[in-house]
């Protein structure tokens, strides 16, 4: 019975240490037979096929490896918005929520502003803010795997995002300078030395996305240098923070004419966005 397999996925998943199993349950139930959690418990004592039980324990076994869950759903939700992931890209997370809403509260009022994503992995952002800030998106992203993705995304949402392949730190001269309202980027941010200490989940994800050099600060700089007079006057940029990186990052954007800076904390209290203004 479908609660049986259920009891049985997630008991699996709890004795090999997974931290929240009743919901990776719950999602590889839902993923494999269709039954979410409502039906899970309307349809309980529903049989479960042969093939639908080997599937479950294929992906339930994959998941005790640490293989991220995501991964093996080959899809996740990004402020309402479906999104396909898998071997190659950054997972969507809650945290870039932050980010966006520095971005969607700069550009209420400013309806097709242009923009760029910078470092775009799945499209998440862009995609975010093409659909919620009615803005005129392109999405920068150079790993081939991920652009695979980015396409796709695009597609999958009917977005009118450009994507576009290409090395953000140096593809900036094929933009005009003060053509843009708004540059936004979840650069790789975390310090070389720290990437084998991540969780054994995030080992799985691209590196590329994730190395942000020696003191985790490169992109930040290169992108500031690079991209800065590309904005508008009154134009604004907005990135993505690491854990204790936002009293560096908002200094390096002040010596470079941004004003009007400031952050935005996530759930856990974390300072994990920031915007400026150009002047």
């Amino acid at each position: 019975m479908l609660k049986d397999v259920f009891r049985s996925c997630r008991e699996k998943l709890r004795n090999g240490g997974i931290e929240n199993a009743d919901f990776e349950a719950q999602c590889i139930i839902e993923a494999v037979t269709g039954f979410g959690r409502a039906a899970l418990i309307a349809h309980g004592d529903k049989p479960v096929s042969d093939e639908h039980k080997q599937r479950i324990n294929s992906f339930t076994k994959k998941r005790l490896t640490r293989y991220p869950l995501q991964y093996i759903l080959g899809k996740w939700s990004f402020m309402g918005l479906p999104l396909f992931v898998g071997d190659g890209v950054l997972i969507p997370r809650d945290d870039t929520e932050v980010c966006v809403g520095l971005c969607l509260e700069y550009l209420k009022g400013k309806s097709g502003a242009k923009a760029v994503d910078l470092c775009s992995g799945s499209g998440a952002i862009a995609i975010a803010l093409e659909k919620l800030g009615n803005a005129d998106l392109t999405a920068i992203e150079l790993s081939d795997k991920a652009f695979y993705f980015l396409e796709k995304n695009i597609s999958l949402n009917k977005s009118k995002v450009t994507a576009i392949k290409n090395d953000i730190l140096s593809c900036h001269g094929e933009f005009p300078d003060n053509s843009l309202d708004l540059i936004v980027s979840n650069p790789p941010y975390i310090k070389k030395s720290d990437l084998r200490g991540l969780q054994p989940e995030v080992q799985f994800e691209p590196k590329m996305a994730l190395d942000g050099g020696e003191s985790g600060f490169d992109f930040y700089k290169a992108i500031i240098l690079g991209w800065s007079r590309k904005l508008k006057p009154g134009g604004a940029l907005v990135f993505e923070l690491g854990e204790n990186q936002a009293e560096h990052v908002a200094e390096l954007m002040k010596q470079n004419g941004f004003q009007g800076i400031r952050t935005e904390l996530d759930f856990g209290g974390c300072e994990r966005a920031i915007i400026g203004i150009r002047n």
